[in-house]
């Protein structure tokens, strides 16, 4: 017997979501309805698999004791997204794409307007954008 959890296992995962309900079948075998109150589906493209998070309806009386894998998230507020993104942005590449966008006109703001624009659009678009 070892004291080292063995590497999870793959399973085959089908969720069908509507609001207020999810049936959720792991390995083709449907949970019980009424025992996941909430899930999350989270996939890292760099990652080989997504991972699955089941919150769940204990019944009273329920104990564990065992080895299990835990991890802990934690959120990210809106500031540290917004400072991430802006330190991910190329000073230079933003100056020309903002001054060559085709809508630049010039006046009173114009560069800030052009500056706050382009970034808008790259921040919709982090994935395939330019920065």
């Amino acid at each position: 017997m070892t004291d080292q959890p063995t590497e999870p296992q793959a399973h085959n995962v089908h969720i069908d979501g509507q609001p207020g309900q999810a049936i959720i079948r792991i390995g083709g075998e449907a949970l019980p309805a009424g025992s996941v109150t909430g899930y999350v589906l989270q996939h890292d493209i760099s990652a080989a698999l997504p991972l699955l998070v089941l919150h769940t309806r204990q019944p009273d009386g329920v104990v564990f004791q065992g080895l299990a894998r835990v991890a802990v998230g934690v959120t990210k507020t809106s500031a540290d997204q917004i400072v991430e993104f802006l330190g991910s942005v190329d000073p230079q590449l933003l100056d020309q794409e903002a001054l060559n966008r085709a809508d630049y006109g010039g006046g009173p703001g114009a560069t800030a307007r052009a500056v706050l624009m382009t970034l808008t659009e790259w921040a919709r678009n982090t994935e395939g954008g330019t920065r």
